[in-house]
């Protein structure tokens, strides 16, 4: 099976939705190939497909009011690079913050990232890879200099 371009950023934008609002877990599963995915973020962070759904448990957990927006989208192949920008308001601990658990401070927060995705010829996510300023978020989340 080849997934067209227009289907490969359709099936991107659902399941970042999907990750985001928690609304339903088996239609996000189907967007994966969980058995192999591969999660690339920062400051050398790995993980499964298992880490990353227990991250974005832990978003939703923290922050009321999320959203997720994509910026400039570009497709080469199964390889997908788009800007991302994911907000929420800071109500409830945060889990898996980058320096472990943090308080919440109420303030409304943006992740500014840059990712690349790659899919299978079936359209399944089995890369991502994530950059984003670290510095800023943990200033967002009340935990500069940690």
């Amino acid at each position: 099976m080849t997934v067209l371009r227009d289907e490969l950023v359709a099936r991107l934008l659902r399941a970042g939705e999907l990750e985001v609002s928690g609304d339903d877990q088996a239609e996000v599963d189907s967007y994966f190939d969980a058995e192999s995915f591969r999660f690339h973020g920062p400051a050398g962070f790995e993980s499964d497909y298992a880490g990353l759904t227990a991250y974005f448990t832990s978003i939703r957990s923290a922050f009321d009011d999320r959203s997720i927006r994509r910026g400039i989208i570009v497709v080469e192949g199964l390889t997908v690079a788009c800007q991302t920008w994911i907000e929420g308001t800071f109500v409830r601990e945060f889990t898996h913050s980058p320096v472990g658990p943090l308080p919440p401070n109420g303030q409304r927060v943006v992740w500014d990232l840059s990712n690349i995705f790659r899919f299978d010829d079936r359209g399944r996510l089995i890369e991502e890879w994530v950059r984003t300023d670290q510095r800023s978020f943990l200033r967002q989340l009340g935990a500069e200099g940690r």
